[in-house]
């Protein structure tokens, strides 16, 4: 292979999602170089690898490096089983059971690593991001589904089963029954009141319709909160406390340096003022100054993170 060296080149990165293919190409400092998009191929594999093979092709042409074999980072909504290396837990299902990684690598002719992408968007604001210089990162995504990643040392953190930072599988902590809270909303992945179920931007929405009646999301229901909404208000207040509670959770079991907020719902200032208030009632510790911090590269992390794959060995 005429693979380059990542330090020499610019760094590639793929954000696969379930509506739209991204590409990006980043220099040593981390500005763009390019980007490009494609519509995802829906519920055809084979269609997904020409789209990425084309945009990668279309890329090192661009940069005028046609044939150099750039290394790729590629970020999935779901993550490589270590056995075998065959997808799982893709809301994109159409990528489940297929060994993603080995298949890019053959049809690209160059090394790939894939990752989840809440990996990625920990990665990007662990390097230069909300997190920079700080030794353990908590990324979340608070998004159509909820998933986190970890950040150690600039580099993520997968575990021995390459599921380390699927906290939007667990269970809602210390669930209120008065609230409503057990068993909780199904979840597509078989169990029962997920902090997914809870904390996604349709959960939320779900939550507020089962109140106080009504289709609504939740965009509608922050924007009707600042109106001076009394129902939108509740609604915030139990998402919040429910936000806080899950994340003492996380402080309690790897204290991290700081967490930060990607999806839609981090875009709602409110909380960053709401959580740190809430969370120390179920942090066992007697101070908690874990700093809160919105992703500083919004949409764009999860490419970034994708190509920053790259910036050091595996």
């Amino acid at each position: 292979m005429n693979e380059a060296s990542c330090d020499d080149a610019p760094l590639l990165g793929i954000d696969l999602g379930g509506t739209k293919i991204e590409i990006a190409a980043l220099d040593a400092s981390g500005a763009f170089l390019l980007r490009e998009r494609l519509p995802t191929p829906a519920g055809d594999y084979a269609a997904t690898l020409d789209a990425i093979a084309s945009l990668v092709a279309l890329a090192e042409s661009r940069l005028g490096l046609a044939g150099r074999r750039l290394p790729l980072g590629v970020g999935i909504p779901g993550s490589p089983s270590p056995r075998g290396g065959l997808i799982r837990n893709a809301n994109s299902t159409v990528l489940n059971g297929h060994p993603l990684q080995a298949d890019l690598a053959a049809r690209l002719g160059r090394a790939v690593r894939v990752r989840n992408d809440a990996n990625c968007l920990a990665v990007s604001e662990a390097v230069d991001g909300a997190g920079a210089g700080e030794e353990l990162v908590f990324a979340v995504i608070l998004g159509t589904g909820v998933g986190a990643g970890i950040a150690i040392g600039g580099r993520d953190w997968s575990g021995r089963n390459g599921v380390a930072g699927e906290w939007g599988h667990n269970p809602l902590p210390w669930p209120d029954a008065a609230q409503g809270e057990l068993p909780g909303p199904a979840c597509w992945c078989g169990q029962a009141g997920c902090i997914e179920t809870w904390l996604s931007g349709p959960g939320f929405a779900a939550d507020h319709a089962r109140r106080h009646g009504g289709a609504t999301t939740a965009p509608q229901i922050v924007a009707a909160m600042r109106a001076g909404d009394a129902a939108a208000r509740a609604s915030f207040e139990r998402y919040a406390a429910r936000l806080a509670r899950a994340l003492a959770h996380v402080i309690n079991v790897l204290d991290p340096s700081v967490i930060v907020l990607g999806g839609g719902m981090s875009n709602v200032a409110e909380l960053y003022e709401e959580l740190p208030r809430r969370w120390g009632a179920w942090v066992f510790s007697d101070i908690v100054d874990t700093p809160l911090r919105p992703a500083r590269h919004g949409d764009s992390s999860g490419v970034r993170g994708a190509a920053w794959l790259w910036r050091s060995p595996a």
